[in-house]
């Protein structure tokens, strides 16, 4: 007796999972672990809409393209902003880990994670890019669920555990247990507000335009959300927006922890805005267990500190937390009967659930 055609395709198929960040896409195939970890960044040619570059090779065109070639990001807030670049840019990822050369090779089954406050529109998005690249089936994951399966959280029992993934473009908080987020709030405030806002502090302070990955260098080096043991300083480089000249400035953390503290409180905010929502028969779980923290932009230096002040209680940083997403997309990918429970759903999904159960 033969087995179903899905799982016959199934032997064959390198199932893959993937965080589509706003910043950075991370993919992740069976049995090979992650293989893609780069800009959500694709570079296309004004006129004729045709894409140049993705990834890697696309962010370095940033901000140094001739007038026809922009580098543009099809993701903004987490959510999908050029439905046709991301669909291109998924279809590229895709095909660049499946192995064409095998005589014998299947569409994979694709696991791709999306923010906690998602509307169906953007979910059927999200869906029909994966789809339309190339997937033979698509199936969608919470990032903050997915995140605390990647930090080997035990979001199958009845213990509660609480993850702040903070991403390029939206921070997500979530109270996890028993296979379901108990409570859960996302915002539009990560990594690109604070980059954004060391901009504006540069032109309001020192009239210097910089750019957005000078910004970004600045946070990564000397950014923090709490006083540092030993401040640190940096030179930044940009226009003077007086005399139009090259110019570089010397900034201090102290600086950059007051440019950044606008969209630290507002997560901060979210945090203890989740644990007032929180059961209390969870709040004691989180008392003990801590808050995980995961996400790129989480690295931000005394992230974990503030938070335990502000919440009194435990708060740490995942290993390896940029990975935390598209590990455990991947591992839901392995074992989609186990986690069938977790992945989430859109009404036209219901609906054709629905028809096939009445047939």
């Amino acid at each position: 007796m033969f087995k179903p055609l899905s799982a016959l395709l199934g032997l064959f198929a390198r199932d893959i999972g993937i965080d589509l960040g706003t910043a950075t896409t991370l993919v992740m195939v069976h049995g090979q672990g992650i293989v893609i970890n780069e800009p959500s960044v694709v570079a296309i040619d004004k006129t004729t809409r045709r894409p140049l570059a993705f990834g890697a090779e696309a962010k370095e065109m940033v901000g140094r393209t001739p007038g026809n070639i922009v580098a543009i990001r099809p993701l903004r807030d987490g959510v999908i902003s050029d439905f046709d670049v991301t669909e291109r840019m998924l279809r590229y990822f895709i095909q660049k880990v499946n192995d064409r050369a095998r005589w014998f090779n299947p569409s994979p089954r694709v696991v791709v994670g999306i923010p906690s406050g998602c509307t169906e529109v953007e979910k059927r998005a999200v869906r029909d890019a994966t789809l339309s690249a190339g997937a033979r089936e698509a199936y969608l994951v919470e990032e903050p669920m997915a995140a605390a399966i990647g930090a080997g959280l035990p979001v199958s029992e009845s213990v509660g555990s609480m993850v702040v993934d903070m991403g390029g473009g939206t921070t997500e908080v979530a109270v996890v247990s028993l296979g379901g987020i108990v409570v859960s709030r996302s915002i539009r405030v990560a990594g690109d507000e604070m980059d954004e806002e060391i901009i504006q502090y540069a032109r309001q302070k020192y009239n210097l335009l910089i750019g957005e990955r000078m910004a970004e260098r600045t946070k990564i080096a000397i950014g923090s959300a709490y006083p540092l043991p030993e401040e640190q300083t940096i030179t930044i480089r940009g226009r003077n927006l007086i005399t139009g000249l090259p110019e570089a400035t010397e900034v201090s953390s102290i600086e950059i922890r007051e440019a950044l503290s606008g969209p630290v409180d507002i997560v901060v905010d979210a945090v203890r805005a989740t644990l007032d929502e929180t059961p209390p028969e969870l709040v004691a779980d989180l008392m003990e267990q801590g808050i995980v923290l995961a996400g790129g932009s989480s690295q931000l230096q005394g992230l974990a500190e503030r938070l335990s002040d502000e919440c009194h209680m435990r708060v740490y940083r995942a290993d390896d937390p940029v990975t935390c997403v598209v590990r455990g997309a991947g591992a839901i990918v392995e074992d989609l009967a186990r986690y069938s429970k977790v992945l989430a759903s859109t009404q036209r999904d219901t609906i054709s659930q629905a028809r096939r159960a009445q047939a």
